[in-house]
């Protein structure tokens, strides 16, 4: 699988009290349910008016289908070329 970052632009993200982002989350995990195993969501982070999603998928096609049965709309997928951190300055 590929792992992507998935930008979604989401006016009040940020401002999402708990029980919104629990049903914004089980809305995704349903969607998953349909579609797995093509398509996995390990993490988002929230800011501002922005949700930045990591998916592992077989292609970008599968995010698509997501957000289609999510409802959750795509603003730009990214495929992940490489992963750093701060182990990456280890040679």
């Amino acid at each position: 699988m590929k792992k992507y970052v998935i930008e979604r632009d989401i006016p009040g993200a940020g401002s999402m009290n708990d029980g919104e982002a629990v049903a914004a989350a089980q809305n995704s995990n349903a969607a998953l349910a349909q579609l797995a195993p093509t398509v996995q969501w390990q993490h988002s982070h929230v800011a501002g008016d922005k949700i930045f999603c990591v998916y592992l998928a077989d292609d970008e096609a599968a995010i698509r289908k997501h957000s289609e049965i999510s409802g959750i709309p795509i603003t730009a997928i990214y495929q992940v070329d490489r992963v750093m951190d701060p182990a990456s300055a280890i040679t």
